[in-house]
This record gives structure tokens, C-alpha cells and sequence, in this order.
């Protein structure tokens, strides 16, 4: 679990582009996590931008 929970940590600090070299060397991270984590992560955040944006319209922008 803790393997995943770094993976995640990794994901979303790539995502804001604020991941150090240090962190980036010494977590435990396997691919396939990063892979599936980032995977999920993006199409989370193109869920979420698409719920917004038909609320916004819906509601005439505010």
C-alpha cells in the first residue's frame, strides 16, 4: 500500500511540476502504479473540468 500511496504522492506533485530529484530517487515507485495512478488522475481532473463547465452553462456563468 505504501508503494501506491508514493506513487500517488508522485503523480500529482508531476502534475503541479513540483517533484524534487530527491524524492524522485528514493521512493519505491513500480510503473505500472505510475502508469494506472496518472491515468486515473487525468481523467479525474477532465471529469471534474466537464461537471464545471456544464454547471457554469447551465447557470448562465455564476
Amino acid at each position: 500500500m505504501s508503494e501506491v500511496l508514493a506513487a500517488f504522492k508522485a503523480v500529482m506533485a508531476g502534475f503541479f511540476g513540483v517533484r524534487s530529484r530527491k524524492n524522485a530517487e528514493q521512493a519505491p515507485i513500480k510503473l505500472r502504479h505510475i502508469i494506472v495512478l496518472g491515468l486515473v488522475s487525468a481523467a479525474a481532473l477532465v471529469v471534474l473540468m466537464l461537471v464545471v463547465a456544464r454547471y457554469l452553462v447551465m447557470n448562465g456563468g455564476g
